[in-house]
């Protein structure tokens, strides 16, 4: 899934010339905390509400404005998972798109984001979950692939969750089963330390329940 497919066609851009106020009023409406600003199809970056709120002239055209325009932005080609990071690293709501010759294409909002990112594949297909805790020098997708394809399963998805401090990791692992029974056994004859393992629908409901408060809680 890349970025050109996660535009969102409900959020037109910012001009120079609109004032603070429509800013806000925008991102009341549209429940966003930044708004893209263009001039004649260059992106010159995003306000935010926070800077648009000090303001003591709110009814001056954005262009007049001393405020700072951040920049971010990602190409139509990116990775959902590159719009995330970026919306992480900069605690921003959206995330412009451009072309390759850094024309404004449109935005993408962080709500937008959250619900493809749940449609994924990996999310939806059913199977089981295992998360298994070891130190990071013993790590190897190899050989836990070796051991879930032995028991003549796939893995559909895996990441890593590390700890500051720490040479402990877990690996979530999502595998193209339900019944884990026979992997986990094999991954406790291999002495993998099992921290926590789901069947589909529990994992399901869990992800669900998370997912649905998650999504509460943005749009307050």
């Amino acid at each position: 899934m890349i970025a050109k497919d996660l535009i969102t066609d409900e959020i037109p851009p910012l001009k120079k010339s609109d004032t603070g106020t429509k800013a806000l009023e925008w991102m009341h409406e549209f429940r966003v905390s930044h708004l893209p600003v263009v001039d004649k199809g260059t992106l010159l970056g995003i306000v935010s509400d926070s800077d648009l709120l000090d303001l003591n002239s709110p009814n001056e055209p954005i262009g007049k404005l001393k405020i700072p325009l951040l920049r971010p932005y990602v190409l139509e080609d990116h990775h959902a998972f590159e719009v995330l990071k970026l919306i992480s690293t900069l605690d921003i709501s959206v995330v412009p798109v451009v072309d390759e010759t850094l024309r404004y294409q449109g935005v993408i909002t962080f709500k937008n984001l959250m619900h493809a990112i749940a449609s994924m594949p990996f999310v939806n297909e059913p199977g089981g979950v295992v998360i298994l805790e070891m130190n990071m020098n013993d790590y190897s997708m190899a050989q836990i692939s070796q051991i879930v394809e032995g028991n003549d399963a796939k893995i559909l998805s895996s990441y890593i969750t590390s700890t500051i401090d720490s040479t402990r990791i877990e690996v979530t692992v999502k595998i193209n089963k339900e019944d884990l029974s026979p992997i986990i056994q094999t991954f406790n004859r291999y002495n993998y330390i099992i921290k926590a393992s789901f069947h589909q629908s529990e994992f399901t409901e869990d992800l669900k329940n998370r997912f649905d408060s998650f999504m509460n809680y943005i749009n307050i």
